[in-house]
């Protein structure tokens, strides 16, 4: 990996390990044991959210590819579903470190964020545990690699966490 994008690397985990020490939700809690799947209830309306987590993606230069608005293809079919968007970003000098150790961790990168709402009204930001994916691909010799990615994620979700 170049020395630019080294550095470029560990300055957003830097970063991403003080916004963590701030937040107020417990992510590690947050997960289930048995499916990997990590909630953060968002304190904003589906739009919002979105709007709030793109703007946080952005602002750490890290790369945002899309949004897809899953609600819109459901309706197009003739589907009915609550509002619902997947956003697809990553940071590749980091990512594709994962599909070196595994191609098929390529299954899992770039990261995906779930924003949705539930039949309540409550709006929440879903992703998958960096820990489970690792184990998920057997992938043992890039642990300093996933903290990092879980400590950007939780920095990115905390954006938009409920207080």
């Amino acid at each position: 990996m170049p020395i630019r994008a080294q550095i470029v690397t560990w300055v957003i985990a830097a970063l991403a390990a003080l916004a963590l020490r701030a937040l107020p939700i417990d992510i590690a809690t947050a997960a289930k044991a048995s499916d990997g799947i990590i909630h953060v209830k968002s304190g904003y309306g589906v739009d919002e959210t979105v709007s709030r987590l793109r703007a946080d993606i952005e602002k750490k230069g890290i790369k945002f590819f899309m949004v897809v608005d899953q609600a819109q293809l459901g309706a197009d079919a003739g589907l009915k579903l609550n509002p619902s968007k997947l956003l697809v970003f990553g940071n590749p000098p980091l990512g594709i470190q994962f599909l070196t150790a595994n191609p098929d961790a390529g299954l899992d990168w770039p990261v995906r964020l779930l924003v949705n709402q539930d039949d309540a009204g409550q709006v929440w930001v879903v992703y998958t545990d960096f820990g489970w994916i690792a184990r998920r691909h057997n992938i043992t010799d890039r642990n300093a690699q996933f903290q990092m990615a879980s400590e950007v994620i939780g920095s990115i979700t905390s954006s938009v966490a409920v207080r």
